[in-house]
């Protein structure tokens, strides 16, 4: 399955490195500038999760996708 994230938030967002060890691959691993749009591949079956959290004006914005397992 594939999430396409399009950042309108004025600011840089990096990349949890969960993200890629939960199971998700990516063309990039760099931070989504403002106005880029970055897709995400998760595993068959699988559904995103998605988490942002600002961690203060230091280090910015930081996002998380997580595949979850689809149950039906």
């Amino acid at each position: 399955m594939k999430f396409k994230y399009f950042n309108d938030t004025g600011r840089t967002i990096a990349i949890h490195p969960a993200t890629f060890i939960h199971g998700c691959t990516s063309d990039s691993k760099k931070p989504i500038e403002h106005l880029e749009e970055r897709t995400f591949n998760l595993p068959e079956g699988h559904y995103p999760f998605v988490k942002m959290w600002d961690n203060g004006i230091d280090r910015g914005l930081q996002l998380l996708i997580s595949p979850t397992k689809n149950e039906r």
